[in-house]
């Protein structure tokens, strides 16, 4: 594999794990008051009426963690082909929501800076591997 794609794949993982902290963000720590600072819930009340939605969310940000972890594990097991659709799959959906997060306004900038970065850059790192293979 060359350097840019073992560079993709490590900034695929770093994705994976971010997604997988937001998971448990959104759908195990949700009401705790560390979390509710975090994404600017108000109050308790706040807390558990969104709960359920949030609960939603965390999941979707897990499966998409999964995508790129497993989409990882393929590549180096040697099934490319199946891998790298995962990975790009998945990378690129981190990728749109974090645009789709800029969208809703400025104060989630950081937030979308968190959640895209890693996504982008793996991408980025793929797009040039599997184009100049170096």
């Amino acid at each position: 594999m060359s350097v840019l794609l073992v560079i993709s794949s490590v900034f695929a993982v770093l994705a994976g794990l971010v997604h997988v902290y937001i998971f448990f963000l959104e759908s195990v720590a949700w009401t705790s008051p560390r979390v509710r600072r975090i994404f600017g819930i108000a109050s308790e009340t706040e807390a558990q009426a969104t709960r359920s939605l949030a609960f939603n969310q965390g999941f979707y940000n897990l499966f998409l963690a999964i995508g790129a972890l497993l989409g990882v594990v393929l590549v180096l097991a040697g099934n490319t082909a199946s891998g790298w659709t995962l990975v790009v799959f998945s990378t690129a959906s981190m990728l749109g929501a974090a645009v789709v997060l800029v969208g809703t306004g400025r104060r989630y900038l950081n937030s979308a800076f968190v959640q895209g970065s890693f996504p982008l850059i793996a991408l980025l790192f793929a797009f040039l591997g599997s184009t100049f293979g170096v």
